[in-house]
């Protein structure tokens, strides 16, 4: 009788382990997360199999399959099953997107870049500014502080003379801000939906699942999209420096249908509440840019915005430049980038000198040798803080977004990419991040290896986690 508690306590822990087990074989692609997962669950009594429970299950795929349901039945942005829309599909850069995503390009759609918050915010304001009809925006991070209050102030006069306004604010993203602007806006009479809120009771089973897409679409002439958040971070003045750079971007024509379509869906995800699809007849841009967008989150479109970075950069001819803030790159993205090398392909990556999350840049030096030994230029520009995220391949193909290239953003978030094939446009951000490595320090394999040895040890500890962080 003495050994029943005993026999009692190993039970609660085999039972939910072996079910865990059991769940990880079946449905974990990732042979190292499955692996690491295993062992949690067998070898950490109780806390092993409660944290895959939270954090393992995929459980938005599941969720997004009836939410697209009711979602496509209002709104659908090409109006063609994909299926029918791959029966023509070609060869070369142009169709690789097609192929993952099933969308074809859209044409005639005219890009304007935008350096830093002095350049977006007022071109953004003065778009809600200027709305009739509706305004969509969704951010990760929206701070009320003089910033975020002038938006919320646009966003309200907006609402007040009848414009449809949704604003989608991630649930971890809010909390950045001590003043919470979900509240401020529905003062001002504006809908407010927050992406998968933390909680304590019941707890959130989807903490480690974040909307990092950021997105305004104004009526149907107008969008800004890419890796800018809102908030005094990234503007500068007398009194206060730069703390964060950043590039912008605003789209015309028939891919604002697109991004429009992905905002409504996350909508649905978010406040499952309908609403009626208020777009105005589309404008016509007249510009040479061809577009596709590239939906990707942790549900049935997981892996689109990685197959699709893969993809291209290994069909690339002559030049990769890559800037991006956070550079934890898979197995699979650094061979290959490595192989583009060793086609004699130029390939740059521009990082941040000394990036805002520290343990992020120990664990991509660690990293970093294996692409400098085989002809990968990378370079570590100087401060402030660049959260830019581009891709520009060959003298045409570029690819913009909210994405880092690291697991949380490739694996985790709900991300937004946009490919655009545009030589002027690829042109001007090849010029910018060719004026950008001309003020960075290149990495050499000579400095890397001159780290101490408790530095490397960290730099290796960190990189283990480099799945996670």
């Amino acid at each position: 009788m003495n050994n029943i508690p005993v026999y009692l306590f190993a039970l609660l822990h085999i039972a939910p382990a072996t079910w865990s087990v059991f769940h990880i074989l079946l449905y974990k692609r990732d042979t190292r997360a499955a692996m690491g997962w295993i062992m949690a669950c067998l070898f950490i009594p109780y806390a092993g199999p409660i944290g895959y429970f939270l954090f393992g299950i995929n459980r938005v795929k599941t969720r997004a399959r009836g939410i697209r349901s009711r979602f496509y039945a209002i709104h659908y942005e090409s109006g063609q099953p994909a299926a029918s829309r791959l029966s023509a599909i070609g060869q070369g850069l142009e169709t690789v997107g097609q192929r993952i995503t099933g969308r074809l390009l859209t044409r005639n759609n005219s890009i304007n870049v935008y350096h830093n918050g002095e350049q977006a915010y007022p071109a953004m304001l003065a778009a809600i500014d200027k709305a009739q009809h509706r305004i969509l925006l969704a951010t990760f991070i929206l701070k009320a502080d003089k910033t975020g209050l002038e938006f919320a102030s646009a966003l309200g006069r907006a609402a007040e003379r009848g414009v449809q306004v949704l604003v989608l604010i991630d649930g971890i993203g809010e909390m950045y801000s001590w003043r919470k602007p979900a509240k401020l806006l529905r003062r001002d009479g504006v809908r407010v939906g927050r992406f998968l809120p933390p909680r304590v009771f019941p707890p959130s089973i989807y903490l480690n699942l974040r909307n990092h897409r950021k997105l305004l679409v104004v009526d149907s002439d107008i969008a800004f999209a890419g890796g800018m958040n809102i908030s005094d971070d990234h503007t500068s003045s007398t009194d206060v420096p730069r703390k964060i750079t950043d590039i912008h971007f605003s789209l015309r024509g028939p891919v604002i249908a697109e991004l429009a379509a992905v905002f409504y869906e996350d909508w649905l995800f978010t406040a499952s509440d309908p609403v009626v699809d208020s777009e105005p007849p589309p404008t016509v841009a007249g510009g040479d840019a061809s577009c596709r967008v590239v939906p990707d989150g942790p549900d049935e479109r997981m892996d689109a915005l990685a197959l699709t970075i893969q993809a291209t950069i290994s069909g690339a001819r002559n030049s990769i430049d890559i800037m991006t803030p956070y550079f934890l790159p898979s197995r699979e993205l650094m061979a290959s980038l490595q192989a583009a090398a060793l086609r004699g392909i130029r390939v740059r990556v521009v990082l941040p000198g000394k990036n805002n999350l520290f343990y992020v840049h120990w664990a991509n030096r660690n990293l970093l040798a294996e692409l400098i030994e085989w002809g990968v230029e990378v370079y570590y520009q100087p401060a402030p803080f660049c959260h830019s995220k581009l891709i520009c391949i060959d003298d045409e193909y570029c690819l913009i977004g909210s994405a880092n290239l690291d697991p949380r953003s490739l694996r985790l978030n709900f991300e937004l990419g946009i490919e655009i094939f545009s030589q002027a446009l690829n042109t001007e951000l090849r010029e910018h991040i060719s004026d950008v490595i001309a003020r960075s320090e290149p990495i050499t394999l000579q400095q890397l290896e001159r780290r101490s040895t408790p530095v490397r040890l960290r730099d290796s500890l960190v990189s283990l986690f480099s799945p996670y962080l």
